[in-house]
């Protein structure tokens, strides 16, 4: 017996959810692929747990949740008509009303509700489905995805405060009452972009932008001639709050306003009534980031031929996240993590081995990065048309678009105040934050750590003046090197140069670019100052039981898969004031380090008795010194 679709989902309703605001939402990427609504399948999200799932996914989700009811959401292309006139604009901007035409597509979205295993498909908007699907569907259509609101709380980290011109605002009842739609500035004709004037219920369009964008300063201006202080940009108002836009003008700042609610109450506006239409200040800032053209400050601004397949997927810059990138593309370029998250491990087995929510496994999110970059699907030619020739024909320009990997820094920075932001942030200190989660999440199982192949052992040798010895060990990550700068191999050059810069500093010249000379050192110079003696002053022998001076020698206990080295660009010069080096090192093809390898304790050395105070004394710290050195690095 054949069930009617709308029947079939009339008996499923159990398994249909409508969205609190605090529930979070995936409707932009799914949870264990980098599949999108613009996806060849589109994407499917679970209408109870409310995660998203590509086409090749949804299948594994409904047979390990049961949940049936799934919300399809496809973006299409928009076809660009031929004969489409060309626009003149009239301002110095792009991608808006009236400025130059930014080239991207247009996307169209349709919806639909499917019914899983057998796929059903039924249209959205549609009268005849039940009122809770229409409820459930409009409420996740409408919300804002947990991707976007999590990059965003990102970027606006320790930047939103509570201002004490909300707390302690003094409202004017001069009777207006705010309806909940149709503004307009009441200065001008400007209907978006508006901010309403806290105090007094004025509503007036924003600040004009250097491009001749946005409003004609009527906000503002307000502000000067009454000292009115907040303001509230009426188009991200919603039922989520902390979310509006506040702008405190003595603070020039996007502040937090506490009795938000009670102030809109004030002229009469219903705040649980009303849906976002516009974008935040810091919405609009992370835009801009997001959306730039890093190729055009890469290469010295040389074009690059783009390329594809397995293995070179590029990653999006989310936010000032370079330092990531770099550390990913290097570290899955080893055999190790490739072999645990991508060769033995599919991302079906991940998905099943994952808790309720995938999104916050880090095994399940190594994964798909895993497979995101490895695997090629997401590594194809991208087309856009050239601007030169009509959209119809077929001359067009391959570029990357890449994977963004949301998800994947949403678990692994949630437990790091610096790396959740988005501030730029330093490699090296990543790559052992990363190491570091990599080994947690494999605790009990030591032969599946990845993380271990960039390991080893570092041995220090102390050699007191008494002729005793004691060995000092730990393991490490990183090999930290110092850069001995005598040790330049063009030193004729460093001379010449410094003379022409001299001469040029005295003519009142500036030195061209092409004409600066770095100090090159050779790699090989730096590994050998690593393990060459260095006295050590004021040592404490216990076997003198006295000061003394020691000579302290390093050398490597074990060798990792993979040596990371760490280039100590930063220098103490007289007075503890940091250092940049400005220098090359030059790498050979192959480096041995053979002769690092320490050589333990040796027949008829004698070790230095336990006990007594700290072999090293403490060096008294300057720590406003050390806090600006840090923040160098």
């Amino acid at each position: 017996m054949t069930i009617e679709p709308m029947d079939l989902l009339r008996s499923y309703l159990s398994r249909v959810r409508i969205p609190e605001p605090t529930n979070r939402i995936y409707k932009h990427e799914c949870c264990i692929s980098f599949d999108s609504p613009r996806s060849e399948g589109g994407l499917f999200i679970d209408m109870c747990t409310f995660l998203a799932f590509g086409k090749d996914f949804v299948g594994w989700n409904y047979e390990k949740t049961g949940n049936p009811v799934y919300l399809h959401i496809k973006q299409t292309k928009k076809l660009v008509p031929e004969d489409r006139p060309s626009k003149k604009p009239t301002l110095l901007a792009i991608g808006v009303d009236g400025g130059f035409d930014n080239n991207e597509p247009e996307y169209e979205e349709t919806h639909s509700v499917v019914i899983l295993p057998e796929y059903v498909s039924l249209p959205f908007p549609s009268v005849e489905l039940p009122e809770k699907v229409r409820l459930a569907v409009d409420a996740i259509v409408l919300a804002e995805g947990t991707e976007r609101k999590e990059q965003l709380a990102a970027w606006t980290a320790d930047k939103k405060k509570v201002s004490s011109y909300a707390t302690n605002l003094q409202q004017i009842d001069n009777g207006v009452v705010i309806p909940p739609s149709g503004w307009k500035c009441a200065k001008c004709d400007k209907a978006d972009n508006l901010w309403l004037n806290l105090t007094d219920g004025m509503i007036l369009c924003e600040r004009k932008n250097w491009d001749g964008t946005g409003g004609n300063n009527h906000a503002f201006e307000h502000y000067q001639e009454t000292g009115y202080p907040i303001a509230v940009k009426l188009g991200t108002i919603t039922a989520d709050l902390e979310a509006a836009d506040v702008y405190s003008y003595p603070d020039d700042e996007s502040v937090l306003d506490p009795q938000l609610a009670q102030h809109l109450a004030f002229f009469g506006l219903d705040f649980s009534s009303l849906r976002k239409t516009e974008m935040t200040t810091a919405e609009r800032e992370l835009d801009h980031n997001t959306n730039f053209d890093w190729n055009r400050i890469q290469e010295s601004g040389q074009e690059v031929d783009p390329i594809f397949g397995p293995g070179y997927t590029g990653l999006v810059n989310i936010g000032n996240s370079c330092y990531m990138a770099a550390t990913i593309q290097v570290v899955f370029s080893t055999r190790s993590f490739t072999s645990r998250y991508y060769l033995n491990q599919s991302l079906k087995k991940a998905f099943e081995m994952s808790p309720a929510d995938p999104t916050v496994d880090l095994n399940m999110q190594l994964t798909k990065l895993a497979h995101g970059i490895l695997s090629g699907k997401y590594s194809v030619p991208a087309f856009e048309n050239d601007e030169k020739e009509n959209v119809a024909t077929s001359t067009r320009t391959a570029k990357q678009e890449g994977i963004r990997p949301h998800m994947f820094k949403s678990v692994i920075a949630a437990s790091h105040p610096e790396f959740s932001s988005t501030q730029q942030q330093d490699a090296l200190e990543f790559f052992l934050h990363f190491l570091d989660q990599v080994e947690r999440a494999n605790t009990g199982k030591t032969e599946l750590d990845p993380s271990r192949s960039f390991k080893f052992g570092i041995e220090d040798r102390i050699l007191c003046s008494s002729g005793k010895v004691t060995y000092n060990r730990r393991n490490d990550y990183i090999l930290s090197l110092n850069i001995p700068l005598h040790e330049a191999t063009n030193e004729e050059e460093l001379e010449s140069f410094h003379k022409l810069k001299a001469e040029k500093l005295a003519e009142g010249k500036e030195i061209n670019a092409n004409e600066i000379v770095r100090p090159r050192v050779p790699l090989e110079t730096c590994l050998v100052n690593f393990s060459a003696p260095e006295e050590i002053q004021d040592f404490y022998s216990t076997a003198l039981k006295a000061k003394t001076t020691a000579l302290k020698t390093a050398g490597l206990t074990s060798f990792p898969d993979y040596l990371v080295l760490h280039m100590r660009r930063f220098v103490m010069e007289a007075g503890r004031e940091p250092k940049k080096l400005d220098v090359h090192i030059d790498v050979p093809d192959i480096i041995d380090i053979s002769h690092m390898r320490s050589k333990g304790q040796q027949s008829g050395e004698e070790l230095l008795p336990d006990g007594g105070p700290s072999a090293i004394s403490l060096v008294e710290c300057d720590w406003k010194r050390l806090s600006l050195w840090l923040t160098m690095i």
